[in-house]
């Protein structure tokens, strides 16, 4: 690592950005490696910006509406109460773009048990988790601290656990031991939560039932198991950069210490814990072919000196799968007055532009915009 110091200032002379980071993805450790090793200090490729801290410090200022909450939708008795969480997904898909469910199916048990799996796995020894550590863009179970560490301006505070369960079914066998029984229940657990509210959505979007099944949006899925070491500085680190989702929808598991935020009327809100729930969020996908109706929000994790904190995000898209099946705003929603926004994409060519800009803090859309 090309760092050298003046002898009198203890100031670098010179830092090898590339190199450090280099040596840090080389060890396999990770950001849980850093915090291991006993560091008080966040390595510098970690360090926000000072223009970043100095937007964040006007956007988190005094938040005037004390009466905003995250919407929640219950999802219980939905024979009776079709039409109340419809209603509910319209508002909430609308206007914030996030949204947390309860009574849901899906049982405290399994939550629990997927959060600590999540954590079996990221707490294994080094030795363990490096045969799962790669940047192999196609492979379907990988161990990574972020995906795009060379093309970010800093470095997310987090490692990750990225399976891609879908649509191709995954062979258990590929999944770490320690954390395969219950992905594979989780997995088809949130699958069939995932069909219910693309019913939900497609019903708010006025179209029939199934519109957003047959346009394969629940074909494909991929869990991404994020685990936050507490930070020694996380006034200085972010645990994810303000990003939106690259795909139709995003189901959120979260455990219960919190640091997510969406950007809501500029400002930063915080998403709280709340007990049995799942967070929803509409992906980018789903906005482009909403055209503009529903909201893909911009979030992000704040760093934190408590920790570790884990989630388990499911990113419902057929990602690299490949299709030649081209994706624009849906024709059931255009006429002179609401013309399309946005051109036919593939998924492919969308992946590939997210990946390539990396967690900008941009949002890849208007990329795609007539």
């Amino acid at each position: 690592m090309a760092v050298t110091a003046d002898s009198t200032t203890g100031v670098s002379a010179t830092y090898d950005r590339y190199q450090e980071i280099r040596s840090f993805d080389e060890s396999k450790c990770g950001v849980k490696g850093l915090v291991d090793a006993g560091i008080t200090k966040v390595p510098r490729f970690f360090i926000r910006p000072p223009e970043d801290i100095a937007v964040d410090d006007i956007n988190t200022g005094e938040w005037i509406d004390t009466q905003f909450t995250i919407p929640v939708i219950d999802l219980k008795n939905m024979d009776s109460r079709r039409a109340e969480a419809v209603a509910g997904v319209k508002r909430a898909a609308e206007e914030v773009g996030f949204f947390q469910v309860v009574n849901h199916g899906m049982g405290n048990r399994v939550l629990e048990e997927m959060l600590e799996a999540v954590r079996g796995f990221h707490e294994q020894p080094r030795e363990v988790k490096e045969e799962y550590y790669s940047r192999e863009v196609m492979r379907k179970v990988k161990y990574v601290s972020n995906f795009d560490l060379y093309e970010s301006k800093y470095a997310n505070w987090r490692d990750t656990l990225f399976c891609v369960m879908g649509p191709d079914p995954l062979d258990p066998q590929e999944l770490p031991l320690v954390s395969r029984d219950i992905m594979m229940d989780y997995s088809n657990k949130v699958c069939q939560l995932a069909t219910v509210l693309f019913e939900l959505l497609s019903e708010a979007l006025g179209l029939k039932s199934d519109h957003l099944k047959e346009m394969d949006c629940v074909k494909g899925h991929a869990l991404l198991s994020h685990y936050y070491p507490a930070c020694p500085e996380p006034e200085l680190a972010m645990g994810t950069t303000k990003h939106s989702d690259p795909d139709f929808l995003t189901i959120l598991l979260q455990d219960d210490i919190g640091g997510l935020q969406i950007f809501h009327q500029n400002h930063w809100i915080d998403v709280p814990p709340v007990h049995g729930a799942l967070v929803v969020n509409i992906g980018d996908l789903l906005q482009l072919i909403s055209n503009d109706k529903f909201k893909s929000v911009e979030h992000r994790v704040v760093a934190n000196p408590i920790g570790p904190r884990v989630s388990v995000a499911s990113f419902f898209t057929p990602h690299l799968y490949p299709s030649t099946r081209l994706y624009g705003p849906i024709k059931e929603l255009l006429s002179e007055e609401s013309p399309p926004i946005y051109c036919e994409i593939t998924l492919k060519d969308f992946i590939a532009y997210y990946d390539s800009k990396g967690l900008d803090g941009n949002s890849a859309l208007p990329h795609f915009k007539l």
